[in-house]
């Protein structure tokens, strides 16, 4: 009974420390931090993978798939994330100019 509770304080602890952590990163780090956690979720698919693949309960084979999915989704989503993120700092491209306005008339 004490091995539950145990478990369920780590898991209050990490949520208490990671948010505080994540609340304290300047706007300018997100990107790189956004990164490591995309190589961490890489970590937990693999991980979910691998469990999966031992699964000799039904249950178990269906907790992994859930596990496999919800890993999936959340490293392509930091991957999207991270992407719309970079491109904020890209510099934007001149439009280019036809050639009605090069002439000054507008259509």
């Amino acid at each position: 009974m004490s091995e539950p509770i145990a478990l369920l304080t780590i898991f209050v602890l990490s949520v208490f420390v990671g948010f505080e952590v994540i609340s304290k990163v300047s706007a300018v780090l997100h990107t790189p931090l956004m990164s490591g956690a995309n190589a961490i979720h890489g970590i937990v698919l693999i991980g979910a993978v691998i469990v999966t693949g031992h699964a000799e309960a039904p249950t178990v084979t269906v907790l992994g798939l859930i596990a496999v999915l919800l890993a999936t989704i959340n490293l392509v989503g930091g991957f999207a994330v991270t992407e719309r993120m970079l491109e904020m700092f890209r510099p934007r491209q001149p439009r280019p100019v036809s050639a009605d306005q090069q002439r000054g008339t507008a259509a």
